[in-house]
């Protein structure tokens, strides 16, 4: 069978877990004119890779994705907790918890998904978006670069439909911001790969501000 089709399936916006339905703070970034037009929605785009996901985001997620294939469930059972305490705000945490959720309930009912994974699944009370992340790349045969690689495009792609519904942006010049953006995706997956366990972390406190603030923003597109 061909590998792209399960990589395809992981990373399209149709997989039904709402990622779609939330902007992680950008929405507040443009109704604070953080971000008015391409070149600053390149900007913000691009410190958000570098400087906060390759950082930690990435490197956790990476760490799950190892963890599944390897079956080392006390591991990911490990990495899950952290990654729940990781959430800044009230918003992030619910955006995780249920776009977590939602993958959980797809993967208990698809075939693919095999026993060990499908019991260490069911034992968890409330998985966020790594760990169902994780275990749908190993229900699919998915390695742990592609899975993060598959993260990292979806990630993209949301911010760019974020961007066409609130700047507003055309779909030509979401296309422009594609080609421009894609080189700092291999960027941001090299650093991930080249970060030692120790050196995992980061502190976006502009991100945690901008989420605090869209959480009460008064009027607004996606939810919070």
């Amino acid at each position: 069978m061909n590998k792209a089709w399960a990589l395809l399936r992981l990373a399209s916006p149709q997989l039904p877990i709402g990622g779609y339905s939330y902007s992680q703070a950008l929405e507040m970034a443009v109704e604070q004119a953080i971000v008015t037009d391409p070149p600053s929605a390149a900007r913000w785009i691009g410190d958000q890779l570098l400087l906060n996901l390759c950082r930690f985001e990435a490197p956790l997620l990476l760490a799950h994705c190892t963890a599944a294939t390897d079956e080392d469930w006390a591991t990911l059972r490990q990495l899950s907790e952290k990654h729940r305490a990781s959430r800044e705000t009230r918003e992030l945490h619910l955006e995780s918890r249920q776009m977590g959720y939602s993958l959980q309930q797809l993967l208990m009912g698809l075939p693919e998904l095999d026993p060990p994974a499908h019991d260490f699944l069911k034992q968890i009370g409330e998985p966020h978006l790594a760990l169902g992340w994780a275990l749908a790349a190993r229900a699919w045969h998915i390695d742990a670069q592609d899975a993060l690689a598959a993260w990292l495009w979806s990630w993209l792609e949301n911010q760019l439909a974020v961007l066409m519904k609130t700047l507003p942006l055309g779909q030509q010049a979401a296309q422009r911001l594609t080609s421009e953006l894609t080189p700092l995706l291999q960027t941001a997956q090299q650093h991930t790969t080249q970060l030692a366990p120790e050196q995992i972390g980061s502190a976006p406190f502009g991100l945690a501000l901008a989420s605090m603030a869209h959480e009460r923003q008064y009027s607004r597109l996606f939810r919070s």
